[in-house]
C-alpha cells in the first residue's frame, strides 16, 4: 500500500506550486509586499491559495491571525544574516497560521504534526524558492495524497511564518501544549533539497534529518531508515542539532521533545540563502519529490504503528 501512495506524489504538481509562489505570479511571500494592482498583501495571496488548494482535500482547515512586523534589513551584518529586530514603530501586519487536520479514525487523540514556514524573508525581495517555499508546496502535496487515506491517527499540517517576526509557529505550540496535545511525532520541513553548488553538480539527491533532543534521535533515524525500506534513492542521514531553533524548535521549548528538522544539508549549505538569487529554477525538483516520498513512508508507518517505532 505505501509504495502505492508513494507513486502518488507528483513533480508536476510540486513544480506548478513552487513557481507559483516564488515566480509568476507570486514573486515573494512577504506581509510587507503588495504586487501592483492588488490589495492583498503577497503573503496574504499566499494564504489564499494554501487554502484553495486544501479544499480539495479531505483536512479540515482553520486559519488563526497573529500580529507580525518585518524585519530590516542590515548590509553590515554577515552576507547571508542581514535581518535586524524590527523598531517598535515600525508596520504591524496580519497575517495566519494555517491548520489542516485530517482527524484519526482509531486514535484520533494521538497527532502526527508536521510544520513549514510559508513566507519569504520580509528584510530582502527574495523568492524564498528553496526557503521555504520547497517544505510549503511538499506539505501541500503530503495534504493531497494523505487524503486518500485512512489515518489511524491525526494528521496536523501547520503553515506558518518564520521570516517575519515574532515567528508564528510558537504560537501553535504553545496552543497545542495547553490544550494537552498529544504530539507522538513533530516533522519542520523546512528547505528540502537545499544544498551546495557542489552537490547541485554533481546531480546528488539530499535529505537531512536534524534532531536537538534524545526524543527526537530515535524519530531522526527511523525517517532515514525509511530510504532503504521503500527504496527511494536519497543521500539521507541524521545529523545532531546542538541550538534548539526554527519552527522545531518552537516546538521543543513548548515541550514537544520527539521533534526533528527534515531539510536539505546541515549545516546549510545553499549558496543563495537569504539571498535574491534562491529562484525556483535552481531547485531540483526530483529531489524535492523524493524527500516528500521519504516523509509519506515515514507518517504512513508513524500512523500504521504509533509512537513506539519512534522510541
Amino acid at each position: 500500500m505505501i509504495q502505492e501512495l508513494l507513486k502518488q506524489v507528483s513533480g508536476d504538481r510540486i513544480r506548478d506550486d513552487l513557481f507559483y509562489l516564488s515566480k509568476d505570479p507570486l514573486p515573494f511571500r512577504k506581509a510587507n509586499y503588495s504586487r501592483p494592482g492588488q490589495s492583498l498583501s503577497s503573503l496574504a495571496e499566499t494564504e489564499a491559495f494554501i487554502e484553495d488548494q486544501l479544499k480539495a482535500t479531505d483536512f479540515e482547515v482553520s486559519s488563526t491571525l497573529h500580529r507580525v512586523q518585518a524585519f530590516r534589513c542590515d548590509e553590515i551584518k554577515p552576507l547571508h544574516h542581514w535581518y535586524s529586530a524590527p523598531a517598535p514603530e515600525d508596520p504591524w501586519y496580519d497575517v495566519a497560521n494555517i491548520e489542516a487536520t485530517q482527524l484519526g479514525e482509531q486514535y484520533p487523540d494521538e497527532i502526527i504534526q508536521l510544520i513549514s514556514h510559508k513566507d519569504s524573508m520580509s528584510w530582502i525581495d527574495s523568492p524564498g524558492a528553496r526557503d521555504n517555499c520547497v517544505g510549503t508546496v511538499a506539505n501541500l502535496e503530503l495534504a493531497r495524497v494523505l487524503s486518500s487515506c485512512n489515518s489511524k491517527r491525526t494528521i496536523r499540517i501547520l503553515f506558518c511564518n518564520e521570516e517575519h517576526c515574532p515567528w508564528t509557529s510558537r504560537f501553535a505550540a504553545e496552543a497545542a501544549a495547553k490544550r494537552g496535545d498529544d504530539l507522538i511525532a513533530v516533522l519542520n520541513v523546512d528547505s528540502l533539497e537545499g544544498k551546495s553548488d557542489e552537490d547541485m553538480a554533481a546531480g546528488k539527491l539530499t535529505h537531512t534529518v536534524t534532531y536537538s533532543t534524545s526524543e527526537g534521535r530515535p524519530l531522526a533515524e527511523f525517517i532515514v531508515s525509511c530510504a532503504e525500506k521503500f527504496d527511494i534513492e536519497l543521500d539521507a542521514k541524521v545529523v545532531h542539532k546542538e541550538k534548539v531553533n526554527d519552527d522545531d524548535g518552537m516546538f521543543i521549548n513548548a515541550g514537544f521533545r520527539r521533534t526533528v528538522m527534515n531539510i536539505g544539508s546541515f549545516p546549510y549549505e545553499d549558496s543563495q540563502y537569504h539571498l535574491h538569487g534562491d529562484v525556483p529554477e535552481r531547485v531540483d525538483v526530483e529531489n524535492v519529490v523524493r524527500s516528500t516520498q521519504l516523509l509519506l513512508a515515514a507518517i504512513l508507518e508513524i500512523d500504521e504503528k504509533g509512537s513506539e517505532i519512534v522510541t
